[in-house]
């Protein structure tokens, strides 16, 4: 149904269906080039080989990431309706149990946080923690290496990479219109 302003109205459960479908469609799609980029990365003193089809670390990060980010563009407390609706979804694509699925999300969402400390930047803890999830540091040139942190090159490449995998809310909200 379209409301006065011609925004069409979903409700939580759609908007849910709709984020956690296009998450998962723009991760397996966009993945292969992702990899591409890691195993070509000029920062690298040899390819990691990382296999286009070893998408789920990634996703998780993805998802983890974007979950930080619907507060933002939420009331408190639907915010939380939105994030449990696309758990129970995801749980249900990966086939496991809501709570174990919310369980590895919280351990996701504070594994990007420790890695990210002291940046609250989480498109910084995003790139870091594909790095840090794909272990990466071996592939560094020594001086990266020992310091045991990732080029800062790379994470700048990765963050611009990472761009792609945010949902954008904001557009999001000029188009549609989130009815509880």
């Amino acid at each position: 149904m379209l409301t006065i302003f011609g925004k069409k109205k979903l409700n939580d459960n759609q908007v849910a269906n709709i984020f956690v479908n296009s998450i998962i469609e723009s991760v397996e799609k966009g993945f292969p080039e992702v990899a591409g980029f890691i195993n070509d990365c000029p920062q690298f003193v040899k390819s990691p080989q990382v296999d286009p089809d070893d998408y789920g670390r990634f996703l998780m990060v993805v998802i983890a990431g974007n979950f930080n980010y619907i507060p933002r563009y939420f009331s408190q407390g639907h915010d939380q309706v939105i994030i449990r609706k696309c758990v129970e979804k995801f749980a249900d694509v990966f086939d496991m149990k809501t709570n174990s699925f919310a369980q590895l999300i919280k351990e996701y969402k504070d594994y990007l946080k420790r890695v990210n400390v002291p940046s609250k930047n989480m498109l910084y803890g995003m790139s870091k923690g594909v790095f840090f999830k794909y272990e990466l540091n071996d592939f560094q040139e020594d001086y990266f290496k020992s310091l045991k942190t990732p080029n800062p090159i790379f994470l700048k490449n990765m963050d611009d990479l990472m761009k792609n995998f945010l949902w954008d809310w904001s557009r999001f909200s000029e188009k549609y219109k989130v009815t509880a």
